[in-house]
């Protein structure tokens, strides 16, 4: 979340309690604005620069209900804090029906101040983080939906190049970045050169290849990884570029891998957020660099790469894979995104994304297992038997395929476990212990491996590698606003229960 959007309006018309608010959270690192009054306040929040408002219930001329409701229609994100005296009680509940997240008492006591902006701030951040990954994700299903008809409606002679510079403009739209280049690599995957660009002053012809394992794209090419770097000027891999090249030192390069063969990478920057690509961005430029990957098994360049490649299986992928109609990958994604952005209570959002899962794959179960504290087990956190069978209650960290995936974060897709030399029928079963096709996938917050997301087909179905990096991507995203919500929840409880026990020791001195 930027600088401003840190600030707090503070709205009360008695002098001593806005200086006093107002010096509580300046000390506690936050910005603050102040307004003495309703038409004030009002003013205020014109300009977008509000992440919360501390606003008094009873203002001189407009009151605190009515800028409320104001403020309802104008930014209904926007989280409220109500001030209310012990006699407000009624004027309170109707905030609290209007859409006001908090309310405090006067006299204040500090901490509790701070703790519920902090609150108020860190959910305002997890509902923007929702939205705009739920705005990307509608830009991206778009975006190659009209890159799939750019090229299909081009004439032969210009298919390649209305492909290629079509899929820099919609990286572009997609993640809202000024200046977007592809590059390719030859057949002997040493070197990168740059095949399309958007934004760039320079012609492409003239850009100089990139050698593979060198610099930022080089790297991200070899190692396969999605490439975040926030500050260019800090980096080593970066030496050497002109500091004045660019309006933003934020950059973010997303690698292709087509039919498992490295094929390029797309190097994105001046994005909207000088701040960098943050965790669910990486997760969208995850799924960005699948479907391009898609798009370019038509370019000649990198058919020729795919025949001089010597495929090598992977274990749990077999040599030869075929993978499924990847078409509905980005609708699984939205779908999944669908359930953090619609619904707020941890067990409905698991749910209902796992439930997207089992109807569109036709599996089950389909599970989330997340580590214990000390990492020596997996707990089922959440599943869905489809009516047909439920997963094991915990597992083992270590064991079988499900704890290859744990341990190394590669994924496992396999249409015959028990072929595989990892497979532990214990393990990677579901509580009936049958046997079937497998897809196991590991769960990733702050680049931490957290958990895996197991999915059972029906037999005689092959899951597909490309499908689990979605689901990879998309339920990382979502756990990380289900634990943000559980810490925002063990807040209040714990600030309730110091509120009782202060209660119960103010009692016992009177």
């Amino acid at each position: 979340m930027s600088e401003a959007r840190t600030r707090v309006l503070i709205v009360d018309d008695e002098l001593f309690f806005l200086e006093a608010i107002d010096e509580i959270l300046r000390e506690a690192g936050y910005e603050t604005v102040r307004a003495a009054n309703g038409k004030q306040a009002l003013a205020e929040l014109i300009d977008d620069v509000i992440g919360v408002v501390v606003l008094d219930v009873r203002l001189p001329d407009v009151d605190g209900i009515q800028v409320l409701a104001r403020l309802r229609e104008s930014r209904p994100e926007l989280p409220v804090i109500m001030l209310s005296a012990s006699t407000d009680q009624e004027i309170v509940l109707e905030a609290l029906r209007l859409g006001a997240g908090d309310y405090l008492a006067k006299p204040l006591h500090d901490e509790e101040l701070v703790l519920a902006v902090g609150r108020a701030l860190e959910g305002y951040a997890a509902k923007a983080d929702r939205r705009r990954l739920r705005a990307q994700i509608d830009r991206l299903v778009e975006g190659m939906e009209s890159l799939s008809q750019l090229v299909r409606l081009a004439d032969p002679s210009e298919r390649i190049s209305v492909l290629r510079q079509g899929i820099v403009d919609t990286a572009s739209r997609v993640l809202a970045a000024s200046r977007v280049s592809l590059m390719l690599s030859d057949e002997s995957q040493e070197w990168l050169s740059v095949v399309a660009t958007r934004g760039h002053e320079v012609a492409k012809e003239t850009m100089s290849p990139r050698k593979v394992g060198e610099g930022a794209s080089g790297i991200a090419f070899a190692d396969g990884l999605v490439l975040s770097v926030p500050d260019a000027r800090a980096d080593a891999r970066f030496a050497g570029r002109a500091p004045s090249d660019y309006v933003h030192d934020a950059f973010a390069i997303v690698p292709l891998v087509c039919l498992g063969v490295p094929v390029g990478v797309l190097c994105l920057t001046d994005g909207e957020d000088a701040e960098g690509v943050s965790l669910q961005e990486t997760s969208v430029l995850r799924l960005l660099g699948m479907q391009v990957s898609e798009f370019l098994a038509a370019d000649p360049d990198v058919e020729a790469l795919l025949q001089e490649a010597t495929l090598v299986g992977v274990e749990g992928v077999a040599e030869g894979w075929v993978e499924d109609d990847g078409d509905g990958d980005a609708e699984l994604a939205r779908s999944v995104c669908d359930a953090v952005a619609s619904e707020l209570e941890p067990e409905r959002v698991l749910r209902r994304a796992l439930a997207a899962v089992s109807s569109r794959l036709g599996a089950a179960p389909v599970s989330l297992h997340l580590l214990c504290l000390d990492g020596s087990r997996l707990e089922l956190e959440a599943e869905v038997d489809g009516g047909v069978v439920g997963d094991r209650g915990w597992l083992p960290a270590t064991g079988g395929l499900t704890g290859l995936v744990c341990q190394n974060g590669q994924l496992v897709a396999v249409a015959v476990p028990g072929e595989e030399s990892r497979f532990d029928p214990t393990v990677d079963t579901a509580s009936d212990d049958v046997v079937r096709p497998f897809l196991c996938v590991p769960i990733e917050l702050r680049e931490r491996r957290v958990g895996v997301l197991r999915v059972f087909l029906e037999p005689g179905r092959s899951p597909s590698p490309r499908t689990g990096e979605v689901l990879s991507a998309a339920f990382s995203a979502a756990i990380r606003s289900v634990l943000l919500y559980r810490n925002l929840v063990q807040s209040i409880e714990e600030l309730a229960e110091a509120r009782r026990q202060a209660s119960g020791r103010d009692s016992k001195r009177d």
